[in-house]
């Protein structure tokens, strides 16, 4: 695991203190946490087990389906 060196006010020391006392970690785990969740590229866990949760949810062919034509716009 890598180690990286960030330059915080006080003022914002002490919030991330708070923070992490408040979520019963260490402030480092509580950073580590931070980054990971900002930084995700993939659904998590929590979301990806809806999938399937609405059974009466339309299918993609129903959602893609064309609603009819479009209005004649105006060019601006």
């Amino acid at each position: 695991m890598s180690q990286v060196t960030i330059y915080l006010d006080a003022f914002a020391v002490r919030r991330v203190k708070a923070a992490a006392r408040k979520s019963n970690v260490s402030v480092s785990r509580w950073i580590s946490e931070l980054v990971e969740s900002r930084t995700r590229t993939d659904w998590p866990p929590e979301v990806r087990e809806l999938a399937g949760a609405w059974p009466d949810f339309p299918d993609l062919k129903k959602v893609r389906a064309p609603t009819g034509r479009d209005k004649l716009r105006v060019r601006l």
